[in-house]
């Protein structure tokens, strides 16, 4: 029986990591997990004390964590029926802790490169907002007792802010509809608005050279730990997003089973995969030195994902201060035209 509960990747690592280190120690691991139990709160405790059950009942530590597939993928149950079955479960488990380190690094990188467009649009919605409600208003009484002849643009804003003063109330219940909508639909469409967002070119780019850095490392990490290629590539399919990789992976699976080549798809796909990537995956097919050619991608593709995440953000950068500049500047022209006007008007009297 499958349960719902969901871990974050923090929480997830918390648990492993502990574990590993645990175990690593030469602590019995139903002394391991008790111990976790009683200093953990929330799911995690949830989780270990379930766990704890089912260690007890003779279970395994995979069949307890099969349990919540919302906390631990299938790539990580496999791992951990293949290093239960091997013995190596504390090295397994070390595997696991890097693996989700790396998940976790390669997150906050992606955080921090929208932090700055985020923080920009923060600052132009105040701003915009303390023009309409505060600036405009006590202006455009002026503009009226003198009986100023205003400019379209004038016109507008004015317009703007007397409907936003008028129904703030309104327009607060709209603003707060619309992120709980938008939040609503990033968490039932997060696999589509994602598809959508990586169609641009830039994103697109960097898309790519996620995916395929947490292809090869997932790739690594399954066949050194004994997992037939064949399932591996099964198993990376729930990590990838891209449909193009996608296809890939999968005709390359198919490939491997008619008992071809697994460079075979990688060679007609150089559009996407890099030169790079074709001949690493070609000599260590010869060498048989699949692990060591995987770990070596993963580590110059997580390379890759922050050179070109720091790319973006030089570029998008400057655009956005000037998007921003032309709107603020076009606002404020549009409140000191009809000023510079009426001084020039009393200057000829």
């Amino acid at each position: 029986m499958t349960n719902s509960t969901a871990l974050k990747n923090r929480e997830k690592l918390d648990i492993i990591s502990s574990l590993a280190t645990l175990l690593k120690s030469g602590i019995p691991i139903l002394d391991a997990v008790d111990s976790l139990a009683e200093e953990s709160r929330g799911n995690v405790k949830k989780i270990l004390l379930s766990l704890k059950e089912d260690l007890n009942q003779g279970k395994t530590v995979t069949y307890s964590f099969s349990k919540y597939p919302k906390a631990f993928d299938p790539i990580t149950t496999n791992l951990l029926k293949a290093a239960e079955e091997a013995g190596t479960l504390d090295e397994s488990l070390n595997d696991l802790v890097l693996n989700i380190k790396k998940d976790i690094d390669l997150e906050d990188k992606v955080k921090a490169a929208l932090l700055y467009p985020l923080l920009v649009f923060t600052v132009f919605t105040a701003v915009l907002l303390l023009i309409l409600t505060f600036v405009i208003p006590r202006i455009a009484t002026v503009f009226l007792r003198l009986k100023v002849t205003l400019p379209l643009p004038t016109k507008i804003l004015i317009f703007i802010s007397k409907a936003l003063l008028a129904y703030k109330l309104q327009f607060l219940l709209g603003f707060i509809v619309f992120l709980l909508f938008f939040t609503l639909l990033f968490k039932l469409k997060k696999n589509f608005l994602y598809k959508i967002l990586t169609s641009l070119p830039v994103i697109n780019k960097i898309a790519i050279s996620l995916d395929l850095a947490r292809f090869t490392r997932t790739m690594y990490l399954l066949l050194s730990a004994g997992i037939p290629i064949t399932e591996a590539l099964e198993f990376t399919k729930d990590i990838v997003y891209k449909k193009e990789i996608l296809q890939i992976i999968n005709k390359a699976k198919a490939s491997l089973t008619a008992g071809k080549k697994f460079s075979t798809d990688f060679k007609t796909n150089n559009k996407i995969i890099p030169s790079l990537m074709l001949k690493v995956i070609e000599s260590a097919e010869k060498s048989g030195t699949m692990e060591k050619g995987m770990k070596d991608l993963s580590e110059q593709f997580e390379t890759k994902v922050g050179e070109n995440l720091k790319t973006a953000t030089t570029l998008i950068e400057p655009v956005m201060l000037v998007l921003v500049g032309i709107l603020i500047g076009g606002m404020m022209l549009s409140i000191i035209a009809p000023i510079y006007s009426l001084i020039s008007q009393i200057g000829t009297r």
